[in-house]
């Protein structure tokens, strides 16, 4: 067991605190929600989750965010930005802050350093500590931004969840097999909010692996890249409740084509029973698609504590 892997195995006991740590009141009309890499998609799933709630919402990249709001909203004067970085110090995401402070927004920063530039820089800040062996990929400080964001969505995340999220991790592990691992085209589908996550889903096992994916939402799946589908093809199809029948569909009509389809929440070749039903089950599912990763870097033989041309802090100069 390397040092990824055992971070992502050790993860759950870090949870804990997240659950019922005081968090700050969002009462802006409109949250941006911004990051990079990670902290992006997560911020598309905590975005959706606001919107879900009842709250409009948008997550935009720090970068762009930093350098032209107006191409998101045409009248962000009123919006409240909130920031997700692991280290604090991620220059796109801290150039958001800055920049929406200068425009006379106000901030929140989520982070899991807590004596960081974002932590400093935010008029409000929510700190996870993290497990202290994560390394470059994130994987521990990833759930715990997500439930923090969730929690700060308004979104109820069940006491249990982390035992939840565990057991789904070993299911879908106990089923990763060398006729799953010897495909080469992985796609990643989820609709609604669970399209951040199907994102993070394909980040980490590109990043992990070396290995290139795509994403999808999974009824625009059908609309052209499903021309690439064949025996080689591995699909990791995130089913939302509320579309439960129509995937359901889709998994078959893949199935013919060759592909082999891992189902989250839904029949699959290899499925994943998930039965949270709220916007927790993003949070339910996050940990076995970060070990699904590290369990392909090894298949090809990689070391996942240094993947290629990464770093754990993204510094531009």
């Amino acid at each position: 067991m390397n040092v990824t892997e055992r971070v992502i195995v050790e993860q759950f006991p870090f949870w804990q605190a997240a659950l019922t740590q005081p968090l700050p009141t969002v009462d802006a009309p409109i949250v941006v929600v911004v990051g990079c890499g990670t902290s992006y998609y997560l911020a598309q799933t905590v975005a959706s989750a606001f919107n879900l709630n009842g709250k409009r919402a948008i997550a935009v990249p720090g970068g762009e965010w930093a350098r032209r709001p107006d191409a998101y909203l045409a009248h962000y004067q009123d919006a409240l930005v909130i920031a997700l970085s692991r280290s604090g110090e991620s220059t796109e995401t801290v150039e958001a802050v800055q920049a929406s402070r200068a425009r006379g927004l106000k901030t929140i920063g989520i982070t899991c350093e807590s004596e960081s530039s974002l932590a400093k820089g935010s008029d409000q800040v929510v700190f996870a500590p993290t497990h202290p062996s994560e390394g470059i990929v994130m994987s521990s400080s990833a759930s715990l931004m997500l439930l923090l964001g969730l929690r700060l969505a308004g979104s109820p995340v069940d006491a249990h969840i982390a035992a939840t999220a565990e057991r789904a991790m070993q299911t879908l592990d106990r089923q990763v097999d060398t006729t799953v691992l010897s495909r080469t085209h992985f796609v990643y589908l989820g609709g609604g909010a669970y399209y951040g996550l199907a994102s993070e889903g394909a980040l980490k096992l590109q990043e992990m692996s070396l290995t290139y994916t795509q994403v999808f939402h999974p009824l625009e799946y059908r609309h052209g890249p499903v021309s690439l589908v064949d025996e080689k093809t591995c699909v990791v199809l995130i089913y939302s409740p509320q579309t439960h029948e129509e995937e359901t569909q889709l998994y078959s009509e893949l199935k013919v084509k060759g592909a082999l389809v891992i189902g989250v929440g839904g029949p699959g070749d290899l499925h994943v029973e998930v039965s949270e039903t709220g916007l927790d089950r993003s949070l339910a599912i996050l940990p076995a698609l970060q070990l699904f990763g590290e369990r392909l870097a090894r298949h090809k033989g990689l070391d996942s504590t240094a993947p290629r041309h990464l770093t754990k802090v993204v510094r531009l100069s």
